[in-house]
Formats: C-alpha cells, structure tokens, sequence
C-alpha cells in the first residue's frame, strides 16, 4: 500500500485520513461512495482560520454542500459563500445567520435576490450595471462588492473569463451602485482554483491593489476585499500545510488594500477535498490491440458521475489499491458511461498497478471536493454518487 502523506501537513490530518481508509477497507459498497470525515473539516477550518487570521472564512458552499459538512462549519462559527436560493436556505436551515452569509454569485435571478432579502441576506456580489439594477430593485440599500476580472493566473483550474469586470470600469460600478442607492463597500477577485504555492497570488494580489488604490483615491470609502478562493488540496504535488499557506497569503495582502477593516476568503477545496475518499471499483482492463502501448482501466465512476474535473486534465486524483505492493505501469483510465468524452486521464497516463483486474478496489484520495456536486442525474442510468459520513 502507497500511504498518502502531505509532506508538509500536520499529523492530525494523516491520522484521520487513514481513519477514512480504514472504513473503505473494511465496507462492501454496492456502488461509487464518497467517504467524508467531518472532523477533518473541523480540522480545516481551524487550521486554515488560524493562518487567516482577522479575515472572516466564507465557505464555499459549491465545493461540498453535505448537512454534515455545513452543520460542522456552523458549529465551527465559519461564514458562507451562498452561489443560488438553494444554498442559502441550506445553510439558515442548519443554523447559518443570515448576516454570516454573502450571495456571492455575479449571475442571480431577480426573484433569488428578492428572496435572499427576505431572509436577512444583506451583502452581493456584482460585475455588471444590470446586476446592480436586479439588486437594487430587489434588495434596496445593501452592501455591493464589484467583482474584477482576473484571466489568466497560476493557478490548475483558472476561471477564465465569466465572472468579473475589467479594472478600468471599477470605479464607474462603484459611482453607480452609489447613485442606485446601494453602498459599494469592496472589491471581490479570485486567484484560481488550485493555486498551489502562496507565492502564486502576488501579480494578482499587486493587480487588485492598484485597483482598491485607486478607487479610493477617487473617493469611495472601500472597507471590503474578499480574496476569494484558491486554497489548495494535495494532489500529489507537495503543499504547505493550511495554516502555513493561509498566513503567507494574508502576509501578502495586509500591506496592500490599505482601509480594508474586512478581509474575506472563500476557501472550498482547500476547505473539504482532503476530507474525502471515493470508493471505487475496477470494471474491466483491456488493450485495443496486442500491440497498444498503455492498457485501458476502466472504473464504475468517470467524468459525468463524479469525477468532472479530470476534464483537461487538470486535477490529477491520486490512487490506493490492495495491489500497491506489484509492479505498476502505464494506463488510461476511464469512466463506465457511454461516451467517449469519458475519459479521466489519457495525455498523462496513469501509474496502476500490472495485476489490477475486474472486481478489484481502488480508493481514490482527496476527493471530498466538487464530486457530489458535480455528479449527474442518472445519465446512461447510473445513479448519483453516493455520500456515507463517518
């Protein structure tokens, strides 16, 4: 067996990832389970708010909206980052309070804005005028942060370019959410998903800083920056334990954003991915001619039940099996549905070992992040992925 070991993370974490483990060894499962430990989310939480220090956590409900997970991070006094009406009426249902909760989302429905007001929501994001015109109809005289466009970053899963404005049109959002009679309080941006080094944030963190410099040397009294997410998971990459990496980041951006008396984050794989395992099986191992280079290993979980963002490649899963002792070599790894986009890894093959075979377990790692909801509805007739907490 290949122990799964962050390098540079703590012992409490080890400890309860192999707890996870141990309980996948020693469960049947009829289908792909997601195994969550919630004191390792409590463990996150606690490590990550210490490295934080005076900035407020705003979890990202996206990332794993588990009752189990969410009711940890209430009881932990963490904050939320709601994206719909959905995530928000989750989290006051579990025992949120309405002004520990940002409607985060640049892209809402008038009625979910409505909606968010009702409840005591008192804080949005924006990017656009019209935006601002929804919130302001709908939820008079609250707090706006306007989001800035970031492109192209460091960072495994960059976010493009839908969400967000470009730096030059900050200042004419903030002037009218003003003359709509909101109070523009902030800036939002966001480094990237999977930022793996602190390090990684400082051309984006220097580009924001010349924006909040500006707009308040133009008159607007801006107290907010919200830094977003991109908080690492271990992938097989070494990184620094959260503590460590939290207090690197804000080291960075205390000195920058002069005024700010609140500093949000937004951490969501960082926050749960390590939580999590999957419980997966082997369902056939082929070649496609008695020539083919690399074997073909295909799992009853692939993209579109689970495991969507091994779309390019980008998030590379680490891997257990009771086999980890035989010789490895290289393969392609697929899903079970019919179709052909389904597969995880094929232009950076996958090391596995020689004798894996049908019926045979395999665990995959750090999973506790963007599965459960990225998993589909019965396509081809496969269920969702299923969810033990333990």
């Amino acid at each position: 067996m290949i122990a799964y070991v962050n390098p540079l993370a703590g012992g409490e974490a080890v400890r309860s990832s192999a707890r996870i483990e141990g309980f996948i060894r020693s469960t049947r499962f009829e289908r792909p389970t997601l195994v969550l430990d919630t004191e390792l989310v409590a463990q996150q939480f606690r490590a990550l708010q210490a490295g934080l220090g005076r900035a407020h956590i705003h979890y990202a409900v996206k990332a794993n909206p588990q009752r189990e997970v969410i009711e940890t991070l209430v009881a932990e006094g963490s904050h939320f980052d709601a994206a719909s009406r959905g995530e928000i009426e989750l989290c006051l249902g579990l025992g949120a309070r309405p002004e520990t909760i940002s409607f985060g989302n640049t892209i809402k429905k008038p009625a979910d804005i409505a909606f968010a007001y009702s409840v005591g929501i008192t804080m949005f994001a924006a990017d656009s005028e019209m935006e601002l015109e929804k919130i302001a109809e709908n939820a008079p005289g609250t707090e706006v942060y306007i989001r800035l466009l970031m492109g192209t970053t460091e960072a495994d899963w960059p976010l493009s370019r839908k969400f967000g404005t470009m730096e030059g049109e900050v200042n004419g959002l903030l002037a009218y959410a003003q003359h709509l009679g909101l109070k523009p309080i902030g800036l939002s941006f966001h480094v990237g998903s999977q930022t793996r080094r602190a390090e990684m944030w400082r051309d984006t963190l220097d580009r924001v800083s010349g924006v909040w410099n500006a707009a308040r040397d133009a008159g607007f009294d801006l107290t907010t920056i919200n830094i977003g997410g991109g908080f690492p998971a271990f992938y097989g990459e070494a990184i620094d334990a959260p503590e460590v990496y939290a207090a690197a980041v804000m080291a960075m951006v205390e000195p920058r954003f002069p005024g700010a008396t609140r500093i949000m984050a937004e951490p969501g794989r960082g926050m749960v991915a390590e939580a999590g395992m999957i419980a997966a099986e082997v369902l056939l191992v082929s070649k496609k001619s008695n020539d083919d280079l690399h074997r073909w290993v295909y799992l009853d979980i692939g993209k579109f039940s689970g495991l969507a963002e091994t779309m390019d490649e980008a998030i590379r899963y680490q891997f257990t099996t009771d086999r980890d002792h035989e010789e490895h070599g290289p393969c392609i790894l697929a899903g079970p549905s019919c179709d052909s986009a389904d597969v995880l890894y094929e232009k950076r093959p996958v090391q596995l070992p020689m004798g894996l075979t049908c019926g045979d377990k395999i665990i995959i790692r750090n999973c506790g992040a963007y599965t459960t909801t990225y998993s589909s509805v019965a396509f081809n007739g496969f269920p969702p992925l299923d969810v033990v907490v333990i």
